[in-house]
């Protein structure tokens, strides 16, 4: 009788199976981001415990200055995931504090006449970049640079100076607060959190979410299985629209003034806050809930640099073009070790 001997698995072997195995999972890049939060906050507590860090308030305030931010990168979050980009966001944000306040201010209509209104042009803005991106077949890239420069420019038609708001039910609607314990939320931040508890449905419960990623998964793929492709992209681009609208009257309420520079920019800070949460920049991987600690993140690092004290503003800049290079190496090892 011959006998046969197993070979044991070499150690170094099993170690790269666990790498291999763990650079494939999808989860990966969220997990990474939630455990950064966690690390930065538990910094900021022990550096910062005498100077009231660790007060519930300094974490509640994280998502009321952020919430316009928040709902900005949920909208950001679908067209990435259909494998686009939307450079209009922050030109979208600052045209509706705009549009807000001049309807308000100066043509005295009602608050709750404006915002469907500037709601509507946003979504309506969005999807006709989602048309021309689609039935023109020209790089999203191009034709939501071209919507920043068209928003942008509709804020100095609008008005080349800055509109306060003095409304009562704008100022009423800033200043509500929703009791959490020893702490509080505001309106706005309040809102955010439901966009996002809307999109995460949306995006893993029901049919369009899932086209959405079959879309930026593989787009080939997806028109063969006869998904409706048109649709589902200028539907996110739609998306995107209206959450930039929306993002804009939380910024209005927050800010309680329209400018033509308000939100300059703002529209790398989504994208950085949805790569740093997770999303493959090349779509069809990624979770909202990534979408938040990345924007958690992002406020975290202003927090911690405002109790510093002796760090320039500059610094928020830095520390998060550092974390977006190192976050998007993360996802070409994840992309890489697909392809192999």
């Amino acid at each position: 009788m011959t006998t046969t001997t197993q070979t044991p698995t070499a150690p170094d072997s099993r170690t790269t199976s666990k790498v291999t195995r763990l650079l494939g999972d999808r989860r990966l890049p969220v997990l990474v981001t939630a455990v950064l939060f966690l690390v930065m906050y538990g910094v900021g507590l022990s550096r910062y415990q005498n100077y009231g860090f660790a007060e519930p308030q300094v974490f509640m305030n994280l998502f009321i200055d952020n919430g316009y931010l928040l709902v900005a990168a949920v909208g950001a979050t679908f067209v990435i995931l259909s494998g686009g980009i939307d450079l209009s966001v922050g030109s979208v944000i600052g045209f509706t504090t705009m549009l807000t306040a001049w309807l308000v201010e100066r043509q005295g209509l009602p608050l709750v006449v404006v915002v469907p209104i500037a709601l509507g042009v946003g979504a309506f803005g969005g999807f006709l970049m989602g048309y021309v991106i689609h039935n023109f077949e020209i790089q999203p890239f191009i034709v939501t640079l071209a919507g920043l420069f068209l928003f942008r420019g509709l804020c100095l038609v609008i008005s080349k100076e800055s509109i306060s708001i003095g409304d009562s039910s704008v100022s009423s609607l800033a200043q509500t607060q929703v009791q959490l314990g020893a702490g509080f939320l505001s309106l706005g931040a309040v809102i955010a959190l439901v966009v996002l508890a809307a999109a995460f449905y949306v995006l893993h419960y029901t049919r369009f979410g899932r086209r959405v990623y079959a879309i930026g998964g593989n787009e080939q793929s997806a028109l063969l299985m006869g998904l409706p492709q048109g649709g589902t992209k200028i539907a996110v681009y739609t998306v995107s629209g209206f959450c930039s609208a929306l993002a804009g009257l939380l910024f209005t309420l927050y800010i309680q003034s329209g400018d033509p520079l308000h939100a300059t920019g703002m529209e790398l800070d989504a994208i950085a806050a949805v790569v740093i949460g997770g999303t493959l920049l090349t779509g069809g991987s990624g979770y909202v809930l990534g979408t938040l600690f990345g924007v958690l993140v992002l406020g975290l690092i202003k927090s911690i640099i405002q109790f510093e004290g002796t760090l320039s503003s500059w610094w928020t800049k830095i520390a998060t073009g550092v974390l977006l290079c190192a976050f998007i190496l993360i996802q070409r090892a994840m992309t890489a070790r697909k392809k192999t």
